[in-house]
């Protein structure tokens, strides 16, 4: 696994929302609010798995950012992952009353994707799927 920059975590961690697009299909992206938990990088769908957007997300499993300018491909996680105690209690930190549609709700917990910076071309390491 690459690891966020303390750069980009930075960039993350004072932006509202990031634009992501899964898979390199030219579809556009879904604006998202994030969190950087013990330096990953997180979202959700509040409106669970069945959301289009996190069902490619899972399926493609790498995709495109854009935050604040700065466009970044990624790898995106949506099985067995091991999710920090301090998620939920980010995403009310971040956004207040409005997190409440991402954390209150067992669908949207279900529909966390990790996001992590995808390996740089020349690595020889294929996207995740």
């Amino acid at each position: 696994m690459t690891a966020w920059t303390a750069e980009d975590q930075a960039l993350l961690a004072e932006t509202y929302a990031l634009t992501l697009t899964a898979g390199d299909d030219g579809h556009d992206g879904v604006e998202i609010g994030m969190v950087v938990v013990d330096g990953e990088l997180y979202v959700r769908a509040y409106r669970g798995v069945r959301s289009r957007w996190y069902q490619a997300a899972r399926d493609r499993g790498h995709g495109r950012i854009q935050v604040a300018g700065v466009t970044r491909d990624v790898l995106l996680h949506t099985r067995d992952l091991d999710l920090s105690a301090g998620l939920d209690a980010a995403f009310r930190a971040k956004y207040g009353p409005l997190a409440d549609a991402l954390v209150a709700s067992p669908q949207a917990r279900a529909a966390t994707i990790r996001i992590d910076p995808a390996p740089a071309p020349d690595s020889g390491t294929a996207p995740a799927r």
